[in-house]
């Protein structure tokens, strides 16, 4: 009997009629303990990114570390954040020459400093405002709060202040203040914040409320002598470039205007507050939490986003100094946006002459604390700029060992808290002797040696932040492995039981042993996974590790003992192979590179859909060669498929964004009608065709069939017709007329009803289905996704077609065999056969077919990426539920049209359809892997969500492929193909 690679070839004579029947309750309750095995492992294994990725940073415990000074450099501090102002527009002129910040560029010449302060993305409002305030970046784990509240409550200059006033937006103010008793703020209504309207009056009223309050305390004595005290802090927030920007674009005259705004608001605060203190006290600190990029959006990387002005002055900062050398400095730390900064500043700045001095966003919250002589946040990661403070030498290296220390204890804390609850702690070896670097300090301080001093601080700051990042990454390992070995697992489970219940392999392999012994070894096998499980679990209990690190480990070492249960299983396959032949090793290597190749392919579609052109291409071109030698007659279907082929991938170089074009969907009706006669022509006049009988063939021809032929193509043209009144009513009325909405409706539903009374042969049943689906995916269309429900289907025709091939080739190569030795191929029941390594190509192209209906018209991952405007001719009152159901649908029906082809094959080629599940979940778990190290949790909230929907994606196919399998079993459980005792043998086509 030839093999056909690792799956081999059947033997119907090593099985009895019991055995048979007794496998196949075995397989079905093993099967059953499959899938839900599966749903509960990837259940689990996908929140193990929340314990890996994103695990707040966030610790609570350390002391407050305040500076040696004797006086502070300040006695009050005002913080300006212009919301969305990026830095070219700040410095640059505008078209007539004038600088459009003439208050702060005379600032930057003549009173302080100034530079560039970089963002780390997100570049959104939320994580910027929090790194200027509380110094350090994004929660991670604030994800779970969809980006939009604080998960773990944190430390910020705010919190340090003696009292804090605080006006501006109702997004940003709440954040810091409304849990804190020691402030005064307002924010306007949420009204406020109109796009329509020039947003300037925003920053306005932040500051008409500041000047009221100043204004109200020459009335209110308690006020005054409150707004006396030291260590004050007033943030205004004013978010008026940043309403302009989305609304307007940041090169508009409103955006560019709304510049000269905020520095009027700056000059104008400048002035009140020296007029009201008159004691030089003061310092001033305006800076942005993100730019704003062309197009009027921010969140990425783009130095249009991540570039923000800064510009301090005041009390406690140093004057402007000449630039020598290279124009600004960036010797404080590696700036966090990754971008290249030794650039000269741009000419037309006109700023090439004052030194410039860049920092990192979250530098700027220890500069504020320390100007203050507050203990900096003590959540915070910035290093304090030197550059922009005006401090005498002793007081330069006190500052930078009060920030060194506040860093170093986040690390202590951390430490501690990670010792106390492991067996094995593993410290950070360069700080083991921290105790001896600080002493160090103190006597090089007391020595005066203060050059020496400040060199070791700011190494002991580095190695601390190394160490805070070090602690924070410190389960990744251990977690990384245990779930990659989970997965790893899996697929092994899953690749044994095919083999072990879907290939010829059981009977050579597991009958050579008597089944009591291999009972008898799998219990011990059995009780040293237990043991080993009980181990682990009280090592975990031990150290407090959360309850979900119990379900990763108890979950890996399951399934890794059930694959030593198999070791016999195993054993045999391995003594298989080393029988085998070099060119059966070839045939092996070479299936193994073309499915990582697709799968690889797969994962880096969910990022670039013209892949998908590429593969089609020659996918059409590789498939027409081997139907030429397939086929031994002369035949259009190589033609035809290559076409096929070529026509579905043009549209994954179209616009995910799917532009209106109502004649196109109103045409894609034609189509559909004309490819489904040309199917009807084939499936009426080919069936005494020999090749044509497995596709073609009736176990009768129901009297019914051309009747609801013709309602199913007069459904398809009422659908066409009405796609047309309900647009035009609703581009006239702006309402759908009710007539066309229950005409809608019932077009809709009938027409997927009608597929289960169609002939049970493949042909005419999918083509059935294929017309059933019709009416409500056009009636669903705006555009050419229309067009793509055509393409779709003629691909998945193909590849029928290359099946049939195939299939049929195969016949004609065992004509020779005895009727016997053909019955072998039928060894499963149900006139299914053992798979063969060649039927890998099933599950790999189901996979490509599969995705293509993910991405052919949009990006499944973001369902705010298809237009809603596609389910208005259904429903025009709002209604988010029923809207979401309507569009969730439409984006189903693809996925429905490739799993009934994928049923039809199965049975055409007579393979174990849940056998070839298994290997699409083996596949899938591939790519879950990948995606699983791919996982972000730095960059912008899109690349964020977009890595962990793409995980959850591919982490849920193991339920999402099974329901919609159940789902289209309704319409392909009744297909037919002819039976093989029925099929008579031949040598030629």
């Amino acid at each position: 009997m030839k093999s056909d690679g690792i799956l081999g070839s059947s033997d119907q004579n090593r099985a009895t009629s019991i055995a048979v029947a007794t496998k196949r309750r075995w397989l079905k309750r093993r099967e059953t303990w499959l899938v839900v095995l599966g749903v509960a492992l990837h259940a689990v294994y996908m929140l193990s990114i929340f314990d890996i990725y994103f695990k707040t940073p966030i610790v609570h415990g350390m002391d407050p570390v305040p500076p040696r000074f004797t006086e502070p450099p300040a006695k009050r501090l005002v913080l300006l954040i212009s919301d969305g102002l990026r830095a070219d527009k700040f410095f640059e002129p505008d078209g007539e020459g004038n600088y459009r910040a003439p208050f702060l560029r005379n600032v930057i010449k003549n009173q302080g400093r100034w530079g560039v302060s970089h963002a780390r993305p997100p570049t959104e409002s939320r994580p910027g405002h929090v790194a200027i305030i509380a110094g350090f970046y994004e929660d991670p784990s604030a994800v779970t709060k969809g980006w939009k509240a604080n998960p773990v409550e944190f430390d910020s200059v705010f919190n340090r202040s003696r009292h804090t006033f605080a006006y501006g937006s109702p997004d940003i103010i709440p954040i810091f203040c409304s849990a804190l008793p020691h402030s005064t703020w307002n924010s306007y209504p949420h009204e406020y914040e109109d796009f329509a309207t020039d947003a300037s009056f925003l920053d306005e009223w932040s500051f008409d409320q500041f000047e009221s309050l100043l204004n109200r305390s020459h009335e209110d004595p308690k006020l005054k002598e409150l707004l006396h005290q030291d260590k004050l802090v007033v943030f205004l927030h004013l978010l008026g470039c940043d309403s302009n920007g989305h609304a307007h674009r940041p090169y508009s005259s409103i955006y560019l205007n709304n510049v000269k705004v905020v520095d009027k608001i700056a000059e104008r605060v400048y002035h009140l507050l020296e007029d009201y203190y008159r004691d030089n006290r003061t310092s001033y600190i305006f800076t942005a939490d993100h730019g704003m990029s062309d197009k009027g959006s921010h969140g990425d990387g783009h130095p249009t986003n991540t570039d923000t002005p800064l510009v301090a002055w005041g009390a406690g900062i140093r004057y402007p100094k000449p630039a020598s050398g290279s124009s600004h400095s960036d010797s404080v730390t590696t700036f966090v946006d990754k971008h290249a900064h030794d650039m000269p500043t741009p000419y037309d700045w006109g700023l090439n002459r004052v030194e410039r001095v860049d920092v990192n966003q979250a530098d700027i919250a220890p500069l504020m604390s320390t100007l203050l002589g507050l203990p900096g946040p003590v959540n915070s990661v910035g290093n304090l700029p030197l550059g922009y403070m005006k401090l005498n030498e002793a007081e330069e290296v006190e500052a930078v060992l009060a920030n060194t220390k506040q860093i170093l204890n986040q690390l202590l804390r951390k430490s501690h808290i990670k010792k106390s609850n492991s067996l094995f702690f593993k410290p950070f070896k360069p700080l083991v002797h921290h105790s001896f670097s600080l002493s160090q300090i103190d006597e090089l301080i007391s020595a005066k040696s203060y050059e020496a001093a400040m060199k070791l601080a700011v190494d002991l700051r580095n190695l601390s932040l190394e160490g805070l990042h070090y602690f924070q990454t410190y389960d990744w390992l251990m977690l990384m492995s245990v779930i990659t070995l989970g997965y790893t697992g899996w697929m092994i489970v899953l690749a044994l039981h095919v083999l072990q219940c879907y290939s010829s392999l059981s009977g050579d392999l597991s009958r050579k042993e008597q089944l009591s012994v291999q009972k008898k070894d799998s219990g011990k096998v059995y009780l040293s996974g237990i043991l080993l499980m009980a181990i682990l679990s009280v090592l975990n209990f031990v150290e407090h590790s959360p309850p979900l690190y119990h379900a990763y480990i108890g979950m890996t070492v399951f399934l890794w003992t059930q694959i030593f249960s198999e070791y016999r299983l195993i054993r045999g396959l391995w003594r298989y192979l080393r029988e085998r032949k070099a060119d059966y090793f070839l045939k092996l290597l070479f299936a193994a590179a073309v499915a990582v190749v697709i799968v690889e392919l797969l994962v880096h579609s969910f990022t670039e859909r013209k892949l998908y052109t590429w593969f089609f291409l020659i996918a059409g071109v590789v498939a027409s060669i081997l139907l030429h030698f397939s086929i031994p007659w002369r035949s259009g279907i190589p033609v035809f498929v290559c076409i096929s082929c070529w026509f579905l991938s043009v549209f994954t170089l179209m616009p995910a964004e799917i532009p209106d074009n109502n004649n196109l969907v109103v045409i894609s009706g034609a189509i559909i009608i004309i490819i489904s006669l040309a199917a009807k022509w084939l499936d009426t006049h080919a069936e005494g065709n020999k090749f044509w009988q497995s596709i073609t063939f009736h176990e009768s021809r129901k009297p019914m069939c051309s009747l609801l032929y013709c309602i199913q193509i007069f459904l398809v043209g009422v659908s066409s017709v009405m796609v047309f009144l309900s647009t035009k009513d609703r581009t006239q009325n702006q309402e759908l007329h009710s007539s066309h909405q229950f005409i809608n409706w019932l077009v809709a539903g009938s027409s997927m009803v009608l597929p289960l009374f169609s002939g049970n042969g493949i042909l005419s049943r999918l083509s059935s289905i294929f017309l059933g689906f019709a009416p409500p995916f056009l009636l669903l269309s705006i555009g050419y996704e229309a067009v793509f429900y055509s393409g779709l289907a003629v691909v998945l025709m193909a590849w029928i077609l290359f099946e049939n091939a195939s299939h049929h080739s195969n016949k004609a190569k065992d004509s020779s065999l005895s009727e016997q030795n053909t019955e072998e191929h039928v060894t499963i029941g149900n006139d299914e056969r053992y798979l063969q390594l060649s039927d890998v190509r099933i599950p790999l192209i189901f996979m490509v077919l599969f995705n293509v209906a993910f991405f052919g018209t949009g990006n499944f991952a973001s369902i705010a990426s298809f237009e809603i405007s596609s389910v208005y001719r259904f429903i025009t009152i709002f209604s988010p539920f029923l809207m979401a159901a309507l569009l969730i649908f439409k984006l189903f029906i693809p996925f429905m049209l490739v799993i009934c082809a994928f049923s039809a094959i199965t049975k055409l080629v007579r393979v174990p359809r849940l056998g070839c599940y298994f290997l699409v979940i083996l596949f899938s778990d591939i790519m879950t892997i990948h995606f699983f190290f791919l996982v972000k949790n730095t960059g912008s909230w899109m690349e964020i969500g977009n890595s962990i929907s793409h995980f959850g994606i591919v982490s849920a196919q193991v339920v999402f492929v099974l329901l919609l399998f159940a789902l289209t079993n309704l319409y392909t459980r009744s297909i037919r193909v002819k039976p093989l005792s029925s099929s008579p043998s031949f040598k030629t086509l």
